[in-house]
């Protein structure tokens, strides 16, 4: 079976599971996703499980289930203690296959459920997520509650959903597979038009885009992070340029939903080590990630903030001793009206910059706004870069590269170490565009992507496109970062005969002497029709 084949299985599965869900009047339903994402992951997990143990054990290969259950307990616990950290530890009544030998039994939906709650609670700690004052949320819940009748026939019609497939053939397969798995998965989960805090899906290109900028050469043993981290689209990204295993992953999300999505994302790409660090909780007000007192310093940070939001309620509690280097360029102030229209993304990116290490990088998703705003907060930020030579540069997308919002967006790289001059790229203009439901959206193509890396990563001007400039020049500029503003003003010189310039000029003389006199014309109707009104 191919990739390609088993990936089109994957999604029928998925398909699958919606209907069921559907048929006992969960459509479109928020709980509908819980249902869904934990359903899949419950089966993944069982076939990594029953993957590993293969692997250590070739004899269990024909019959491991009945195998394992028919093991001693000590050897059992030895076979458990060899798995590696990535894959969920199971007892014998979690296999799927147990599951569906008990569908015919009464309260079938209380077994599933429980099932899935022993599982939580035998990996609290290896997949919980933590909450900012330390509580974990874990891997599962009880699905069939969401069920208003027919709980064990929705329970019995999802385990027989499961049973036909099997991850087994595909673990071997990297990020760009379970990237679109992913995606799939969460499509209908993860939208936003209102452009709520968190709930951003962040578009493939954009995200392979900021990852092979901030890394164009190998590094390990680093720390990313992403304080606003959504589904996680950016870190996986991010991780798969440098290594799943050469990294380690923080973040931190006010969006329980998102949180959930994230640790699915991080279980699918091999980045279960990381999920201890996932917090949910409000980076803004309540940072998490510390070394003693003071915020932890990463190594590459990627962010896709939300960029309007009201946040008037814990405003001026922001506005304290202890924030006072970490917001150098001011907090927004609370307006009159309108204060979902509050510029949270300013704090944030004071936050990227506070957080960053001595020799970090950065990549963060801003309105183009920002990058030319004559005052504020906004030029306070970008002088603080510029006084500091902390600029990598700037890349502008075109418009609606983001299907859920209209404004124009452009990537902003922050590199510590950069002392040298800085490239802007003007993108705006690359991209085909399509209908995406109702919406319009930019699609880079591939080649695109790749002009917009290499000419980044090399510093390289081309006309009309990009170009390098020094920090002083910047600082001359008012600190503007659009590219458009330093290409050079291009003159065309055609060569031409005097008699074709004759011919030329006469041309335009004749055109200007009509255009005199239509203009004298026009005075005197003016003239007679407001001669009439005095009358």
């Amino acid at each position: 079976m191919t990739s390609q084949e088993f990936k089109e299985k994957a999604i029928t599965l998925i398909d699958d599971l919606k209907a069921v869900c559907a048929s006992y009047g969960l459509g479109n339903d928020g709980n509908e996703f819980k249902i869904i994402t934990q359903v899949f992951l419950y089966k993944f997990l069982n076939d990594k499980f029953a993957h590993e143990v293969k692997r250590i054990e070739p004899k269990l290969a024909k019959s491991w289930e009945d195998d394992l259950r028919k093991m001693k307990a000590d050897d059992y616990e030895l076979l458990l203690m060899q798995l590696g950290a990535s894959t969920a530890r199971l007892k014998p009544e979690h296999f799927l296959s147990t599951l569906w030998g008990k569908q015919n039994d009464k309260d079938f939906a209380a077994k599933l459920d429980a099932t899935l709650l022993d599982i939580a609670k035998f990996n609290t700690d290896i997949f919980s997520v933590k909450t900012n004052d330390g509580q974990k949320i874990i891997l599962f819940e009880a699905i069939t509650q969401y069920v208003a009748s027919g709980r064990d026939d929705f329970a019995k019609a999802i385990i027989n959903k499961l049973i036909p497939f099997s991850f087994e053939r595909i673990f071997a397969e990297k990020f760009d597979f379970y990237a679109t798995l992913f995606e799939y998965l969460i499509k209908d989960y993860n939208k936003d038009g209102g452009g709520k805090y968190a709930e951003y899906y962040t578009p493939h290109a954009v995200a392979k885009i900021m990852a092979a900028c901030l890394v164009p050469k190998a590094v390990k043993n680093v720390s990313c992070y992403d304080p606003a981290s959504g589904s996680g689209t950016l870190l996986m990204n991010l991780a798969h340029a440098i290594g799943e295993d050469r990294c380690t992953i923080y973040t931190q999300d006010v969006s329980q939903k998102s949180s959930s999505l994230l640790r699915l994302n991080l279980i699918l790409n091999n980045l279960v080590h990381s999920i201890p660090n996932v917090i949910q909780g409000n980076t803004i007000l309540e940072p998490y990630h510390k070394d003693g007192t003071k915020l932890k310093k990463f190594d590459f940070i990627v962010s896709n903030p939300p960029f309007k939001l009201d946040f008037s309620d814990y405003r001026n509690q922001l506005d304290s001793k202890w924030n006072k280097e970490r917001f150098f360029a001011g907090i927004p102030n609370v307006p009159n009206k309108d204060k979902d229209k509050m510029a949270i993304y300013l704090l944030f990116i004071q936050h990227v910059i506070h957080t960053l290490a001595p020799k970090g990088r950065a990549a963060i998703v801003v309105p183009t706004g920002f990058i030319t705003a004559q005052s504020g907060i906004e030029k306070g930020i970008r002088e603080h870069l510029v006084k500091n030579k902390m600029l990598g540069g700037v890349v502008s997308m075109p418009s609606n590269i983001f299907a859920t919002t209209g404004t124009n967006v452009s990537i902003l790289f922050i590199d510590a170490t950069n002392d040298g001059d800085v490239i802007l790229i003007d993108a705006s203009n690359l991209g085909e565009k399509i209908k995406e439901g109702k919406n319009q959206k930019t699609v880079l193509r591939h080649d695109e992507e790749q002009q917009i890396i290499e000419t980044f990563n090399a510093k390289k001007a081309v006309e009309n496109f990009s170009v390098v400039v020094s920090y002083d020049k910047i600082e001359a500029k008012n600190c503007s970062l659009s590219a458009g503003q330093y290409f050079d003003v291009q003159i065309e010189h055609v060569d031409i005969s005097p008699e074709a310039f004759q011919e030329k000029l006469a041309v335009h003389q004749s055109r200007l002497n009509e255009l005199f006199k239509n203009s004298r014309e026009l005075e005197q109707e003016i003239a007679k029709q407001l001669k009439g009104l005095k009358l």
